[in-house]
């Protein structure tokens, strides 16, 4: 099962960690879409570890790394690691995902 996990929001970071955390002690790697101040999770060195162990899983809006989350974190840093996009990744975790969680 494709577990997706899209986050609007960074006060959510201790609830999507939990997923992660879990969906990866049950050999899963979740995808997982930022946007909005969501991108901010990369700031948190947890999240980024999180995303090396499992790189290019999760993706981040590019309009909302521009507009809230550029000052941040190192995207530079973070090339290798994550993926830059736009809704239409947002689209493809969901049409690909067997469950979507929302925060």
């Amino acid at each position: 099962m494709e577990l997706g996990i899209v986050v609007t929001d960074e006060r959510f970071l201790p609830q999507v960690g939990a997923l992660f955390d879990a969906a990866t002690r049950r050999g899963r790697a979740p995808l997982c879409f930022l946007t909005d101040t969501g991108v901010r999770l990369l700031n948190d060195p947890g999240f980024v570890a999180r995303a090396q162990a499992h790189p290019n899983r999760i993706t981040l809006c590019e309009h909302s790394v521009e507009r809230l989350g550029a000052e941040h974190f190192d995207l530079q840093a973070l090339a290798d690691v994550v993926v830059v996009g736009g809704q239409y990744q947002d689209a493809e975790l969901v049409r690909t995902c067997d469950r979507v969680l929302v925060f």
